[in-house]
Parts: structure tokens; sequence; C-alpha cells
């Protein structure tokens, strides 16, 4: 049986690729995007495929934006929408930090909490929160960005344990690096702000760091792994995809409980 599924952030990247797929699949897709112009591309990748989508713009950082949620009636959401940004913890200016958290962590839990009146009301219902392998594991360079994730996996544990009793599930999807774009933007955002003749951190480590983004995965088997489990009635509190990802999670976790400084 078809799901109503509403899903932040579809204007591009995997978000994009999974409101398509849930849909051929015959599920309704609410598909909000941050800005006008994604609107008429989703349109048209929508016509493309086949597919109806009902689409509409939803900056998640506008208040007004996210009354807009309030028109549609849904079983699942998606907390997609999210920003990124690379450079170093020791020097980031704290007016980039703040607008990562303000979309990822703010932004996103107040539209979770738009959902969780909804399906309480209704006393069913599924929100899952897209997190990351950065929820979990923290890399050079990359901590603005696992920071805000980190946020989220104690969003969603918490909430997981606070709705249940309403009869509402909440989970977590943790894709690790695919090649949506969405990665190589965040390591070249720095460069506009990060000075050698200022900062201290070596820009050779941050450079060095950049070649992992040349061994990412297909966005198309994340998609097709979000289409899997959104839908589902059950499945794990967390889904970790690709598998290996889910070792490194898991090793560098083990590592800090035995790490000394």
């Amino acid at each position: 049986m078809g799901k109503t599924i509403l899903i932040t952030g579809a204007g591009s990247g995997l978000g994009k690729g999974t409101a398509i797929g849930l849909a051929k699949q015959g599920h309704r897709v609410i598909a909000p995007v941050e800005i006008h112009a994604q609107e008429t591309a989703l349109m048209e990748a929508a016509d493309e495929a086949g597919v109806d989508l009902e689409i509409f713009k939803m900056d998640i950082t506008n208040l007004d934006d996210q009354l807009n949620m309030l028109e549609y009636d849904f079983d699942i959401f998606v907390a997609n929408a999210a920003i990124n940004e690379g450079g170093p913890l020791g020097e980031v200016p704290m007016s980039v930090f703040r607008q990562i958290f303000e979309v990822n962590v703010f932004s996103t839990l107040e539209t979770a909490q738009i959902a969780a009146r909804k399906l309480v009301e209704k006393g069913n219902g599924k929100i899952i929160f897209m997190s990351s392998m950065a929820g979990l594991m923290a890399t050079p360079y990359s901590g603005l960005y696992a920071a805000s994730k980190h946020a989220i996996e104690a969003i969603a544990k918490t909430m997981q344990k606070e709705l249940h009793q309403h009869g509402v599930k909440v989970a977590t999807i943790n894709p690790g690096p695919f090649e949506t774009g969405f990665n190589d933007r965040a390591v070249e955002a720095k460069w506009k702000w990060f000075d050698e003749d200022v900062h201290f951190t070596p820009a050779e480590d941050m450079k060095e760091q950049e070649k992992g983004m040349n061994n990412q995965f297909d966005p198309q088997d994340m998609i097709d792994k979000m289409i899997e489990i959104i839908p589902k009635d059950s499945h794990k509190f967390r889904t970790v995809y690709p598998e290996e990802t889910e070792k490194q999670m898991k090793d560098q976790e083990k590592e800090f409980w035995e790490k000394e400084i």
C-alpha cells in the first residue's frame, strides 16, 4: 500500500533522486525545495520520469515557508535538507559554523516538531532524520558538518524514546560519501575565507584530506537504499550504507574509547 511521504531538500542530490524513486513505486511524494528555481528543475525531472510530485518552495530556515507543511497530511517525514562546509574548527569563522547549525540542527528540528505534532495527533507515522557517517565519525577539516550531524543523532535517539508512546517511529539514515556534488562543494567553500598568511592550519594538510573526495560512491546506490527503507513499517533504527562505512564508524568509535592523549 502506498504511503504519503514528505521529504525536505528534494531539489537536489539524494533527496531529488529519492523523491522521484519513491513516486515511481506508487507513493504520494510531497517534495519541497529550497528555492524557486529548483521547483522548475524538479518538475522537469518528474515529468521526464513520468511521475507526479507535489512541489513547493520551503527553505527550512524560513518560518513562513515551514508553515506550508501544515497544509499537508503525510505518513512519513524525511528531514533531508542540509548544507555542508569544511574547514578547521580552530579557525572557522563562527558565522559559517552558526549557519550550518541553523540549517542542519535548529531548522531541521523545527520542521520535525511540526511533523511530530501532526503524526502524534494521528497516532502513527514515522520521522526519518538524514544523518551521515559523520553523525558518529569525525575527521580533520570536516568537523563543522560532523558536529551538526552528531547533534542530529542525539535528537533522533531522544525523540525515538519520547515519541514511541504516541505511536510515532523515529530513525536515521546515515550515508557514506556519495558523489552528488554536496561534499565537493563543502571542501571548496573554505577557500573563500581561509588565508595562509593569517591562519595557522597547514593548507597542504587540508588539500591532502580533500583527496578522499576522489573515492566517492555512486549516488544511485544510496538512493535505491533510501527508497527501500523509507516506506518500510519496520527496520533498524540506524541504516548505514554502504556496509564498509558501518565498519569504519564502529572502528573509529572503538579507537576513541581506547585512545590516550
